[in-house]
């Protein structure tokens, strides 16, 4: 089964046209959604006021070459291997998450777009199926054993809440894809089709959800990470205020949908920000 190409059995059914036109649709998904994501929480406007205030209280410049460095570290540490954190087991638990989703949508597009007509190298649907089994380890065993720990959230694997939407999706999709290459190679045919459904409808869920999950994230996170190490280069971290009381009038008015969200969500402890305990947790 790792060695099957399971879109290329499955073109027997669905036209290659019509994947590649479903992958094109799910890019627009997550371009869309991460506009209004972006558009609504005001990411991008706080981004750029605090780079504005960093900027005026620079002690130094940095050069280009210094910048390009600062860069290539986020890439390396923030990106590349999630260095921001700590835990060890988070870690590993992210980086397998993470690079299991990367290969899996890297070789799905190369599978449905490279090879309509030929025979895909062996290695392709082989990665396909890896990318799916690491994505499945990292994230069950963060939902299972990781989320659970009073050391981190310390939530019961049953609770729900929205930010939960990214990763249950992904499980889902990841999850599914692999019942669904294993019955379709099988020719388990009832089951099959019950798996192809739900494959889709996860992964319809996962790129169309971008709004209310926690997808959009990733693409702020590492332009945020430079920021913060660009300001310790010149010097202007140190005259930030190291937290933003989003109770405050004068805070409030910079984003006014601060107090839509008071109160209704667990505290936001990132990017420096502090918020009162909610209400309902």
């Amino acid at each position: 089964m790792p060695m099957s190409n399971p879109f290329a059995e499955l073109s027997a059914l669905i036209p290659f046209a019509v994947m590649q036109g479903y992958i094109v649709l799910m890019v627009l998904l997550v371009v869309g959604g991460t506009m209004l994501d972006m558009m609504h929480k005001k990411s991008a406007k706080y981004f750029f006021l605090n780079a504005e205030k960093a900027k005026k209280s620079a002690k130094r410049e940095v050069g280009a070459g210094e910048k390009i460095g600062l860069t290539a570290k986020v890439v390396l540490v923030e990106v590349l291997t999630s260095g921001e954190f700590k835990n060890v087991k988070r870690r590993l638990s992210h980086l397998l998450t993470m690079w299991g989703f990367v290969i899996f949508v890297a070789t799905s597009a190369i599978l449905i777009f490279g090879y309509p007509d030929t025979a895909a190298p062996d290695i392709l649907p082989l990665l396909w199926h890896l990318g799916a089994g690491m994505l499945c380890l990292g994230g069950y065993w963060f939902w299972f054993f990781i989320r659970v720990d009073v050391s981190a959230e310390g939530l019961p694997c049953w609770r729900f809440e929205r930010a939960d939407l990214f990763i249950l999706s992904l499980l889902s999709t990841a999850t599914f894809a692999l019942l669904w290459s294993y019955t379709q190679h099988n020719g388990i045919a009832g089951w099959s089709t019950l798996f192809l459904i739900l494959f889709v409808g996860s992964s319809v869920m996962l790129f169309g959800g971008v709004y209310w999950s926690k997808f959009a994230h990733m693409f702020f996170k590492p332009a945020a990470a430079l920021q913060k190490r660009v300001t310790r280069a010149d010097g202007s971290r140190e005259g930030l205020p190291h937290e933003y009381d989003l109770t405050d009038p004068e805070v409030q008015k910079l984003f006014p949908d601060i107090p839509e969200y008071m109160g209704k969500n667990p505290p936001y402890m990132g990017h420096g920000i502090k918020r009162e305990p909610a209400k309902h947790y």
